[in-house]
């Protein structure tokens, strides 16, 4: 008779498994939990005791660290050694392993677990069992995925039993056990405010296969991250719409890290990863009204993420557009009605309340590597802002270069924004020079006409100049930018002789 061993924390479909295995001619061994829900159900089962002839102790953290569990696991069928050594020490094989883990993750994941709690949810015997059963996958069937009870029933029915079949479960297993280490590890090692670990490892749960990537000939995949965050494009709810694509996602994340920067009502268009338009307000209409008036072309195909609930006059102007995406924290039923007739139009929803819970650290992949740092913050206190220029900002234009600043780091370099207080007028972005940014952001400023404040917002230092000549050329009244170029003073000295305002914020805001 072969031998299985049972001990899962989710009994998700467990009773039918083991009745199956039962059919197929196997004794169960079980623990714990799992052996009372075993014989609750009828089943014949015996308990790990009667086989390791040893007790349970230190309230269950030792139950299954045995050789006459691990024996029964690890030992080669093919080896005449090892079975004649089981057969000596009365060691019976045990031919399938099911186990899932103590629930860790779902531990973490609750709001106020102490650390003492979240501990005691480490499995030791779990993984140990389900690593030895997957060094031996030539003869052990391990099992940690409800989702395969009926396929491993079906394999078992099978005579051949499948030597590739059982090694897939192994890798499943492994990969199981890897990511609930890496979320322990992950836990401690945040817990102790490590910023860069000698290890880093990170573990992220498939949620959607994607029809192809960046382009068409590219295969790809979402994953989500193994402790999700409540306030990022993977947690968000889709209400409506033709499933998400890999564009689609990465323009979503990038319009909400935008839409996160601000407290009040505010809008944001995005279009292939950089901000369109930008606009906040006194509620969400006229936020929109704004965001959509800074770019009207751009704006066809693009994403739209508003922090606040869409009402029905402003879900009436995003029915008349082309869109890919609407991402907001919620939607009227008038406003959800009007945009769900349009069949392939994304709608969504998402927690804006955890938007400060955000990651602290961003990842980036290269050939090889991983690319780890801290996430971009700006200034955004007036009082950080540091005048270099004899004629002082007005206290519109301070307010209005901080909101442009909150902008251009969001925007790839070389990065120029014109706005106002409220309002995106001109975005510059991904020039090989800055003056080239400096005119496209003021070419589509200049569409607006003069609006005083008009002021720039610069990524980076001005490595000349010429960026800040042409600025006050064309109507801009104040600069921001890091400063910390050796010709600092050059721009400084142009910025006198126009009579404009320019202040430092000493942090460079560069995104490649």
């Amino acid at each position: 008779m072969r031998r299985a061993l049972i001990s899962v924390s989710d009994k998700t479909g467990i009773i039918d498994f083991a009745e199956g295995l039962i059919e197929r001619g196997f004794e169960l061994i079980s623990t714990g939990g799992t052996f009372n829900a075993l014989k609750n159900a009828g089943l014949s089962v015996i308990e790990v005791e009667e086989v390791t002839h040893f007790p349970e102790m230190l309230d269950g953290r030792v139950k299954t660290l045995h050789p006459m569990i691990h024996g029964g696991l690890l030992a080669k069928r093919d080896n005449p050694t090892h079975m004649a050594k089981l057969k000596k020490e009365s060691i019976t094989p045990i031919d399938l392993v099911c186990v899932n883990l103590y629930p860790f993750k779902e531990t973490i994941e609750k709001p106020n677990t102490i650390e003492s709690e979240a501990i005691e949810q480490i499995d030791i015997g779990g993984p140990a069992m389900l690593r030895s059963a997957s060094k031996n996958f030539q003869s052990v069937y391990v099992v940690v995925d409800k989702a395969d009870y009926a396929s491993v029933l079906i394999e078992l029915d099978d005579e051949k039993q499948n030597h590739h079949f059982r090694r897939q479960l192994a890798a499943k297993a492994f990969r199981h056990t890897a990511a609930y280490d890496a979320l322990i590890a992950d836990y401690l090692t945040k817990e102790l405010e490590v910023a860069f670990p000698e290890k880093l490892s990170l573990t992220y749960d498939f949620k959607q296969g994607m029809r192809y990537g960046e382009n068409a000939h590219q295969s790809a995949a979402f994953y989500q991250a193994g402790i999700p965050n409540a306030f990022s494009i993977a947690s968000a709810k889709q209400l409506h719409g033709k499933e998400l694509s890999y564009n689609n996602i990465k323009d979503a994340d990038a319009a909400l890290k935008v839409v996160s920067e601000f407290k009040r009502p505010a809008v944001v268009a995005m279009k292939h990863m950089n901000p369109c338009g930008v606009g906040v307000g006194e509620n969400i209409y006229e936020a929109w009204q704004k965001a959509f008036d800074a770019d009207k072309t751009s704006i066809f195909g693009g994403i739209i993420a508003l922090n606040r609930e869409v009402n029905l006059a402003t879900a009436t102007d995003l029915h008349q557009l082309f869109l890919e995406i609407i991402i907001a924290p919620s939607f009227t039923d008038d406003a959800y009605d009007i945009l769900a007739k349009k069949k392939n139009l994304r709608v969504m929803t998402l927690n804006f309340s955890q938007k400060d819970q955000a990651d602290k650290y961003e990842y980036v992949s290269v050939l090889g590597g991983l690319l780890v740092q801290e996430r971009d913050q700006a200034i955004d206190q007036i009082s950080e802002l540091k005048t270099v220029t004899e004629k002082l900002p007005t206290i519109d234009e301070k307010e209005a270069l901080l909101f442009a600043q909150r902008i251009v780091k969001h925007v790839k370099s070389n990065a120029i924004v014109i706005a106002t207080k409220d309002q995106t007028l001109g975005i510059g972005a991904g020039q090989m020079n800055r003056i080239g940014s400096v005119k496209i952001a003021i070419e589509q400023a200049l569409e607006h006409g003069m609006v005083e404040p008009f002021v720039l917002a610069s990524d980076a230092y001005f490595p000349m100049d010429d960026s800040v000549e042409y600025a006050a050329d064309h109507g801009v009244t104040a600069i921001i930018q890091p400063g910390g170029s050796i010709k600092d003073q050059d721009s400084i000295d142009m910025a006198n002789r126009k009579a404009i305002a320019m202040v430092f914020s000493g942090r460079r805001h560069f995104k490649h």
